[in-house]
This record gives structure tokens, sequence and C-alpha cells, in this order.
């Protein structure tokens, strides 16, 4: 009877936890995505979400070639534009890089750098023009506007690189969650916390926190053009939907800057310490997991590798190759180690290619990082590449290629856990020289051993915090106690220009009230003495 009891009362206490327990049944919704790298992100984030019983649709272009039509973890809007937007274009990222490694290796030019930050600026107007128009599809089809509102969803979750979805969510009025590192202006922090550029490194300038005089006059001068590239060159393409659909007293930045909850892609054990605000959960890493077992053929490639183990080298997924003099070179050096070398290469191969490298097409980039042969892991160093390495312990010779990637080895060679490479002036020897410290000086290990354990001592996964607060909004239809009102202030209130104005008007009445005062006095006391004198 008592063994009943308790197991009735145990059978109650899990019911009523289970009724209590936070969760979403069913919910609904709506993603905007970024093609490339940022889907490989989002995707991962919708499983998630549709293991956890949740309704997942997709807004795509009928262009990309990331985002697939049909698959089993969620449902596609598929709009078609009147042309593809570029970084759609797989090719466009290759040529991109081409023209830069050939400014750099001729040398310093001004007009050769002027050209191209100019053709940079008006390829980066005519991608948000581009993407701008999925708004104007969505918004002048009727049927499809109303299909959407009808769908009711509880939230829409974007990446605001391409921030479309925020004006679908103001016109559907549903609350907003951005999967996001980068925004239109850069960084993400930059647009929703406070960033003196003082200690915090501004998008696009590659420094750490611990800035000289000159390297923060440098960061000032990035910063304030970063705010002229966002507000000449980006924004308008927005701006003139806003005004289109919602009118003069809607501002688009405004929309931007009230997401309830910004998923930032940020861990700080690789990122510099930097204000923040309270609706940011930190999700750095959320990709990464436990290695799987290699397949038989890379397996026993890696095993014949001995006691010198092996090297892994990838470029990411949107540069399909360096230039061949450079591969090259990079074939060259790994032909005189002893280390075996699996390579994704998507390129022309180069001809002197050593018995110990092997070059693939695709390989499992995690399950190879956290196998117990890997040694050093040469990357261009984007983010998911760079978390990963984290994750394993696994330290990085660098060879930064575009954006941000600079900036990511640069944190973590200021960590002791990377050798950086300049792509442009890369030979075989530089590159052999900066591979061999990083295999026989046992500092870089060790320092990416450390991170690897600050980064995974965490309460919960980086992917179910991520999960948590998507349900979170879900719950609550809304995140607006987590959020500040900021960002409505004029750029007068929010620096407090005008009070310091007022509290000097008030100083400098004061002033003028004292001297005034003080010269009535002493005239009225020179008044007094003249007859005594005469």
């Amino acid at each position: 009877m008592g063994s009943i009891s308790g197991v009735s009362l145990l059978l109650l206490v899990v019911s009523v936890s289970l009724l209590t327990s936070p969760g979403v049944q069913g919910g609904k919704i709506l993603v905007f995505p970024v093609d490339g790298s940022h889907w490989v992100n989002m995707n991962l984030l919708i499983q998630s979400l549709h293991a956890k019983g949740h309704e997942v649709t997709v807004v795509r272009t009928a262009t990309s070639w990331y985002v697939k039509e049909i698959a089993p973890h969620y449902r596609t809007i598929t709009v078609t534009l009147p042309e593809a937007i570029d970084i759609e274009e797989q090719d466009f990222f290759v040529t991109f890089l081409v023209k830069m490694l050939a400014i750099q290796k001729e040398g310093p030019s001004l007009m050769a750098f002027v050209t191209f930050y100019w053709e940079m600026l008006g390829a980066l107007s005519n991608i948000h023009k581009q993407a701008s128009l999925l708004g104007v599809e969505i918004f002048e089809n009727k049927t499809l506007l109303k299909s959407i509102r009808d769908t009711q969803f509880d939230v829409v979750l974007l990446d605001p690189g391409l921030p479309v979805g925020v004006l679908v969510a103001h016109e559907l009025k549903l609350p907003t969650v951005f999967n996001v590192r980068w925004i239109t202006s850069g960084e993400g922090h930059f647009v929703v916390a406070p960033s003196p550029s003082s200690y915090v490194p501004t998008s696009g300038y590659a420094v750490s926190d611990k800035m000289t005089f000159w390297e923060r006059v440098k960061n000032t001068l990035h910063y304030a053009l970063n705010i002229c590239i966002d507000k000449f060159i980006v924004c308008p393409h927005y701006d003139r939907l806003v005004d289109r659909y919602f009118g003069p007293d809607v501002h688009f930045y405004h929309l931007l800057q009230g997401a309830d909850i910004w998923l930032m892609r940020v861990d700080f054990v690789f990122e510099f310490p930097r204000p923040t605000m309270p609706n940011i959960a930190y999700i750095g890493g959320f990709q990464c997991k436990p290695s799987e077992p290699l397949s038989s053929e890379l397996e026993e490639f890696v095993q014949s590798s001995g006691e010198h183990g092996f090297i892994l080298m990838s470029l990411g997924t949107l540069v399909k190759g360096l230039p061949l003099e450079i591969t090259s070179e990079i074939a060259a050096a790994f032909a005189q180690i002893p280390q075996k070398v699996i390579w994704r290469h998507a390129g022309e191969p180069p001809n002197n290619l050593g018995n110990n490298t092997r070059l693939v097409k695709w390989m499992p980039q995690n399950d190879l990082l956290g196998h117990p042969k890997i040694k050093a892991f040469v990357a261009h160093g984007g983010t998911n590449g760079i978390y990963e390495s984290i994750y394993h312990g696994v330290p990085i010779v660098g060879i930064p290629l575009l954006f941000d990637q600079f900036e990511n080895v640069l944190r973590l060679e200021a960590r002791g856990a990377a050798k950086v490479v300049d792509a442009s002036k890369l030979t075989h020897q530089n590159f052999l020289e900066a591979i061999q410290e990083v295999l026989h000086n046992p500092s870089y290990s060790n320092n990416m051993k450390r991170l690897s354990a600050l980064h995974r001592d965490k309460p919960m996964h980086p992917l179910d915090t991520a999960v948590y607060w998507i349900e979170f909004v879900m719950r609550h239809k809304g995140a607006s106690h987590l959020r500040t009102e900021s960002y409505k202030m004029p750029w007068y209130a929010y620096y407090s220009v005008d009070v310091m104005c007022s509290l000097l008007a008030v100083l400098l009445a004061l002033t003028a009230v004292v001297v005034l005062s003080i010269k009535f006095i002493c005239f009225a006391l020179c008044r007094r003495r003249k007859p005594k004198q005469e």
C-alpha cells in the first residue's frame, strides 16, 4: 500500500512539473534567413525548433543555393525576385577576393584602393537594393501577405544581415528574435548596446581592446565611417520601403533596434569584453558538438599519420579556392612536414602536391577537429570554424581572406592560440614557419585547450539557450521589459547634450549674476567714497 502511494505521489509530482514547466507546444515560427554560411547556423537552429514540435516556415528566394525549397524540418515560402541577390551567386565572393588580393599584392596605391572601395560600396548598395525587393514582392502580393497573416505566426526569427524580415514582422505586429552576429552597420552590438570606441574595436578594424592613442583615433574614424556607410549606402533602400508602406511616422532603424531578443553568436571566451544589454542572449558556439567516428577511408588515412598526427585545412564555404600561385606555396610547405594533411579544396589543384596531402571537396570538419590525432587547423577565420576549433581545443594557423575573418584570427592571436599569415604575402617559407611554430610550441595548444575548457563550462548548451529565448518570446508575446527605449531618443538627448547645454547655460547665468553683482557693489562703494574725498 505504501509503495503504491509512493508511486502515485511520484506520478503526481511529475505531472505537476510537466504542467508547470515553461514550454510552447506547436508554436508557429516565420524565418527570414541569409544565404551562404549564415544559413548553416540558422538551419541548425530550425532543426532544434522542429525537434521541439514547432512549425517552421522559411522565406526564401527562387535563386537561393543553400536554402532548399523542400526539407523535412521546415516549410517554405518561395519568392521570385526580378534579379538574384548577389550573395546568392557562388562566384560573387571569389571575384571579390581575387580583386582584393591583387590590390594587396601590388602594394599601396591610393587610386587602386579608392577604386576597389568604391566598387565594394556599390556592390553593398546593390545587395541591399535587391534584398529590399523581397519586401516589395511580399507587400504587393496581397494573396501571399494574407496567407502569411492567416497562418497566425507567433514570432519572426531572422538574420538581420539582410533585414527585410523586420519590416514584415512590423506589418504582422509580431515579436522579433534576431539570430545575429552581423547587421547592416557591422557587428550587432553597435546597434543595440553602448560601444565606447576607446576600448571596443570597431567592425572592420582588426585591433585588440588595448589600443594606443593612434589606434583609438583610427578606431573612432572607422566607427564614423561605418555609420556613414550604413546611413547613406544601406538604409536608404529600407527607408524607402518604410515610407512607402508605413508612412513617415515609422523609422526603419527604430524597427531594427526594437527586436525583442538578440541571439548573439558570441562568446566572451573569444570576444573582447564590452558593454551589453538585458535582451542579448549569448549563443556563441551553439553549432559545436562532440565528434562522431570518421568514415573508414578517412580513418585509415588519419591513422597512417602515426605519432605525427594530421593537419586540417579549410577556407570555408564561400570561397571556392585561392589563386593557384598561393595554393602552390601552401602545397610546397605541406610537402615538407611529416604530418598528414586533409585539405578541403575545390579549385584547380596545385602541381606540387606532396604525398602526405589529400584534397577533398567536402569533409566532416567537426569530426576531424575532434579526432585525437589532430594537431592544427589551417583556417580562414570564419566564425563557425573558429568556434569549432575552440570547442575541440585545436590551435589555428590563420589565413584571413574577407570581412570579419581578420578580426577573428586577431582575437585568437591575442590569446596565444593562433598564428596569422597574410595571404597576399604568403610564401612556402613563412607559411612553413607558421605551421612549425604552432606544431612545436606547446603554448598554442595549451592556450587553445584553456579556451576550450572555459567555453564548455556553461550551465546550458548555447543551442538550448537559443531555443529557450525563442520560446520565451512566444510564451510572453515579446520581451519588451528587457528592451531599452533609448533608441527612440534623439541623439542630443541620448548623449545628454541638451542637459550639458542647460547646465552650462545655468552656470554662465550664475557667473554673469555674480560678476554683475560684484561690479554693482564696487560701483556703489566707489560712489560713496567720492563725497568724502571732496
